[in-house]
């Protein structure tokens, strides 16, 4: 059984936990029409691999809230929440050990960051994917988030340019 739980400074090195890769199947396309959101999923070309680099996570140092998801002792996922200055907690960093994906996990560590907002009298969560994340975008969607925005000029000028970000948001 998965156990939910804040990192606290004796297990800081579990805010550590490594990213691995994850496929990268297709894109997700957003449409607003009359003030709602809908989409679509475009198949990729190619499967491809991506992993975002390592963060060097201190609970001791850094601003924020840090659950760990913990199997037998171990920690085998991690949510990273942010205060923000409205009022939805801002959902940083949500990953699960490649081992564990498809077991529940970061649905257990959603839920746990929807007790969060609440303890903390928010409205809800928000969290940002990339659109080629059709994977994390559809896991969003499936746990009761939705789409609440969409910007297709973060990463102009860079190696990513082809990428944009989809926002998602999920209320109490």
């Amino acid at each position: 059984m998965v156990e939910i739980r804040v990192i606290d400074p004796a297990h800081k090195e579990d805010a550590r936990l490594k990213n691995e890769p994850f496929a990268l199947w297709g894109r997700v396309i957003p449409a607003l029409h009359e003030g709602r959101w809908s989409y679509r999923v475009e198949p990729l070309e190619n499967r491809e691999w991506d992993c975002f680099p390592d963060e060097d996570y201190d609970p001791e140092r850094d601003e924020g809230i840090f659950l760990g998801a913990y199997l037998e002792g171990r920690c085998v996922g991690l949510a990273v929440l942010r205060r923000e200055p409205f009022r939805y907690l801002y959902l940083d960093d949500l990953k699960v050990s490649a081992a564990y994906r498809g077991r529940g996990v970061g649905g257990r560590l959603l839920e746990a960051c929807m007790e969060q907002a609440a303890r903390l009298e928010r409205k809800g969560v928000y969290v940002i994917a990339q659109d080629n994340n059709a994977s994390a975008c559809l896991f969003y969607l499936a746990h009761g988030f939705s789409i609440g925005g969409f910007d297709n000029r973060s990463y102009g000028g860079t190696k990513q340019a082809h990428k944009a970000n989809l926002f998602f948001y999920r209320d109490l």
